[in-house]
């Protein structure tokens, strides 16, 4: 069985078609998680497990085999060819066994907590390792142990997808096709994406999926609306998500298979309106901009994404800082609360977008602090991120040299009005079509997947 998986910068999901339609995998009661785990323990490396003398003896049956079906294909296969590929199906029944054991396992895995369970369970144990957002560092330029972790933590999401897709289908799952961005976000220009690629194709392997390929996310959008469109038509997709915006224009509907005549992206999203919201609304009461405390402080703070710039951050010394900002620094260096200050930011984004107002309680930094934003500070912080969206727009118009027949519009970002209007704006002569924001691209995967 092979599915389709939407690892996202904020949300992921996955999904297969059976028996002709898409069936979304349920991890819990949502069709969805948050991009985050949280390991009660101390990470270890994905690969770490002990050959036991069992383990042992599958290990040289399954090398006897190999090399027996080699020799009767005529065929003659080196040893460590062998071993390599043997180890690789132990482990992954290993893995597969440790899912089956009893709920009071310690293992790492059995223990791992995923989606917003995962920050109730930080925030509650105040202990133990919570990681968000790792899409978002895949295309950096990493120190090897760096890279390393981020390969671990990308293994145990995608671990966790399959054996939960496995569960639910009834069946082993082993390939997948995975959707990716057109532009990774990156600090090393091109060679992010190709190093965002490796990373995951590794991760890939390492969680037990045989195979994997990938798929632009604007071209899975793409497919879903073309399996809900009856006539053939002219389509730009839109596809804005957390970490990325993707454009495709594609021909789209009827019977014949869609056609992707080209793509483009940003790597720029909701979290950026995120970071200047944070940045502008909830960072002044921790004396950004009144206090001597250099700005950059405040961005590590706010950026919950980024490991090293959290852990630069714990490591400041506020106690000579002027009252009150001294007290209140040092509150959000304690363990949890820059997650639980990022969570406040994106309940405000995401409430603004309907509302004039928004208030955030935020006793976990000091006892009866509160701070209220209005709709005017979020327009100010999604100005720059408009800004970008309203080039790329004007650059795909040029582009193509004419307005689509439709406007398909996809991805958790999408259900913004103001993003709407300024889409919209930039096609006057199409159809503005508002796809599903959270599952356009999983479903065009799992199609994808399918042919």
């Amino acid at each position: 069985m092979k599915i389709g998986i939407d690892f996202g910068t904020s949300n992921s999901a996955a999904a297969a078609v059976v028996d002709g339609r898409v069936v979304p995998i349920q991890f819990g009661q949502a069709q969805q998680f948050r991009t985050t785990v949280y390991f009660p323990e101390v990470m270890r490396d994905p690969n770490d497990f002990a050959l036991t003398p069992a383990l042992e003896h599958d290990l040289a049956r399954l090398i006897e085999a190999a090399a027996r079906d080699a020799r009767a294909a005529g065929q003659e296969r080196a040893p460590d060819a062998l071993r390599r590929e043997a180890l690789r199906v132990v482990r992954r029944q290993w893995m597969e066994e440790q899912m089956r054991a009893p709920l009071s396992s310690t293992k790492l895995l059995q223990n791992a907590v995923y989606g917003d369970e995962a920050l109730e369970a930080y925030f509650e144990e105040n202990e133990g390792n919570l990681v968000q957002s790792p899409k978002s560092m895949l295309g950096y330029n990493l120190h090897p142990r760096a890279r390393q972790t981020i390969t671990g933590i990308a293994t145990h999401i995608l671990e966790h997808i399959r054996l939960t897709a496995s569960r639910q289908l009834e069946q082993p799952v082993r390939t997948a096709t995975l959707g990716r961005p057109v532009q990774f976000r990156s600090s090393i220009g091109a060679a992010g994406n190709d190093q965002a690629l490796d990373i995951l194709h590794t991760a890939a392997i390492a969680a037990g999926f045989d195979d994997v390929d990938f798929l632009e996310e604007p071209a899975a959008a793409a497919m879903h609306y073309h399996a809900e469109s009856a006539q053939e038509h002219d389509a730009v997709v839109v596809d804005i998500g957390g970490g990325t915006t993707d454009i495709a224009h594609a021909r789209v509907g009827g019977r014949q298979p869609p056609k992707i005549h080209r793509a483009w992206g940003i790597a720029r999203g909701g979290t950026d309106i995120d970071l200047a919201l944070s940045l502008g609304g909830y960072m002044p009461l921790l004396g950004r901009g009144v206090s001597r405390v250099p700005n950059h402080h405040y961005v590590e703070a706010a950026m919950v994404q980024d490991m090293t710039r959290q852990r630069d951050f714990r490591q400041y010394n506020y106690r000579d800082v002027d009252a009150p900002w001294g007290k209140r620094l040092q509150a959000l260096q304690d363990t949890g609360n820059t997650a639980r200050l990022y969570r406040e930011v994106e309940q405000c984004k995401i409430a603004l977008s309907s509302a004039a107002g928004h208030d955030s309680n935020l006793d976990f930094i000091e006892r009866g602090l509160a701070v209220q934003v209005d709709r005017a500070r979020l327009e100010t912080a999604a100005g720059g991120y408009l800004g970008e969206l309203g080039s790329l727009l004007e650059q795909v118009r040029a582009d193509i040299g004419h307005d689509p027949a439709a406007v398909f519009l996809t991805g958790g970002m999408s259900r913004a009005g103001y993003l709407q209007d300024a889409v919209a704006a930039a096609f006057p002569g199409s159809t503005l079509v508002r796809g599903n924001p959270s599952f356009g691209v999983v479903h065009g995967l799992a199609w994808a997947a399918a042919s």
